[in-house]
């Protein structure tokens, strides 16, 4: 059976764009259909998914601006197809959610809004199926259009100044990666090869180490500041703050996991000689990424900031394991980032529900105390903190020993220094259910208990967790053979340095 990946790409926009033309009251509506058909065809993808077939699947490739060889490539693999699983669940739900806010808020211009949700589905998955290394980077950079305008728009205080921080961090970043993909095609075209851009073609087109090493700067700065890491994550602070939640929670939990995947759909497999080259450089930056934000992340007493700054604690760790550059780290990376976007979404939801109970205040000092006037939000919000600090039995936990177990592979000192993570996490994530769930109640707190609108939101995204944790060989078979084929040429690129000189 074939399932177009065209429909799934578009239907987003197409709906964004009907939305945009319908009566207000449908604009909502509208956006959910659009978000439920295209989980459908997410989840069609995997259940057809050959396991056994170690290539592409469902292809898609047409001529687009042939002169500049350009394709409009599409197809899934092993890299992909969870990513784009969890950008069907968590956008449905979360415009699920986005519904309640607008019409609770009285949101101005709603179908604008839905517009732009939608618009950004369709950028977020181009970014994910595209097999074309330029359409890669015009959906990568497509993807802050219309957060921007989401935030601008429908943020909160400080909201022009976040917006105008995040896109002077990413426009740096996004130039330089513009100028390395043109570069990588002109010079991969050499001899009687032609001009071509398609991934699979500059795979087989081998740049010398000194190439590699400039080009992978330029793609490695757009990637580092997306996702974010240390020290490119000046951003952050503002741009969470600002941002309206529901939107908030798509950005933090899938935006972020297009520039991991950048480095295992691009960096490594185009550039494996200068992957191990900066592979230290990279470990170290994931390192200090998850002590510099586990430490932030225990201090601060905004539930936000919390939340924001766990999230580059963990995608340092997803870092880790992409430059452990052997199997296992890099299969535990794609791993975890599919369980933290999984996990961050609902704790985001979870702290607006706090919030609003909390008289609108997101401090945790004004939170506490309805843990036993509110049993069931309490218990989900305790599945989801122990997925967070990777309680063994939770769903982020194979994912971190996966990413461990491939660090001391390569280097049992950052191992080790990176373990403690893991107890850090346990720190902030525990002090967060803690304090929001019991002390004494807030002096504002409503203690009530979550109510059915609220839990067709939360309930399905938790069952969720613990289907992953239950089953995680389901994502790890489906992804095994495409992540061996990625890290093998740095993997080589790093066995042939290590080799003594004749």
């Amino acid at each position: 059976m074939t399932l177009h990946l065209s429909f799934a790409l578009w239907l987003p926009l197409a709906f964004g764009v009907i939305a945009l033309f319908a009566p207000a009251r449908f604009a909502s509506k509208l956006a959910l259909v659009g978000t439920l058909l295209v989980l459908g065809y997410a989840i069609a993808y995997v259940v057809d998914f050959d396991t056994a077939n170690g290539g592409l699947q469902n292809v898609t490739d047409e001529a687009w601006i042939s002169e500049l060889g350009i394709h409009y490539k599409l197809a899934l693999d092993g890299l992909n197809l969870f990513l784009i699983l969890l950008t069907g669940l968590l956008w449905f739900f979360c415009t699920l959610w986005a519904s309640y806010w607008t019409a609770s808020h009285d949101v101005a211009k709603p179908r604008l809004f839905y517009f732009h949700l939608m618009f950004a589905e369709t950028s977020v998955l181009g970014a994910l199926m595209a097999q074309d290394l330029a359409l890669f980077v015009v959906f990568f950079d497509l993807m802050l259009v219309p957060f921007f305008f989401l935030t601008g728009i429908w943020g909160h205080a400080g909201r022009v100044q976040a917006t105008m921080k995040l896109v002077i961090y990413t426009l740096v970043g996004s130039l330089l990666m513009l100028t390395a993909a043109v570069a990588t095609g002109v010079l991969a075209a050499r001899g009687q090869d032609g001009l071509s851009f398609a991934l699979s073609d500059l795979a087989e087109r081998t740049l010398g180490s000194s190439t590699q090493n400039w080009l992978f700067l330029g793609f490695a700065a757009a990637f580092l500041v997306k996702m974010p890491a240390f020290p490119f994550h000046g951003w952050v602070a503002d741009a969470y703050k600002a941002m309206p939640m529901p939107v908030l929670a798509l950005f933090s939990a899938v935006l972020s996991k297009v520039a991991a995947y950048g480095f295992l759909r691009v960096c490594l497999p185009l550039f494996p000689d200068a992957s191990e080259h900066f592979q230290t450089l990279l470990l170290l930056i994931a390192l200090v990424s998850i002590l510099y934000a586990s430490s932030v992340a225990f201090t601060t007493t905004n539930a936000r900031l919390i939340l924001a700054y766990s999230s580059i604690a963990q995608l340092g760790f997803i870092l880790l394991g992409i430059f452990a550059l052997n199997g296992q780290g890099a299969q535990g990376a794609l791993l975890q980032a599919f369980n933290h976007g999984l996990v961050v979404a609902p704790a985001f939801f979870i702290v607006a529900l706090l919030a609003a109970r909390a008289d609108g205040s997101e401090d945790i000092r004004d939170m506490g105390g309805i843990a036993t006037r509110a049993p069931v939000l309490a218990s989900l919000f305790l599945v989801v903190t122990f997925a967070t600090l990777a309680m063994p039995g939770s769903s982020n936990f194979v994912g971190e020993f996966m990413i461990l177990l491939g660090v001391f592979q390569e280097t049992e000192t950052l191992a080790i220094i990176a373990s403690t993570g893991v107890v850090l996490a346990a720190v902030y994530a525990l002090r967060l259910y803690i304090r929001t769930m019991h002390y004494r109640t807030g002096p504002r707190v409503e203690a009530a208990e979550m109510t059915t609108r609220e839990g067709l939101v939360l309930v399905p995204l938790v069952l969720a967790i613990i289907a992953i944790a239950l089953f995680p060989q389901v994502a790890l078979d489906r992804s095994e053979s495409t992540v061996s084929s990625v890290s093998a040429p740095a993997v080589t690129a790093g066995a042939s340095a290590t080799e003594p000189a004749p």
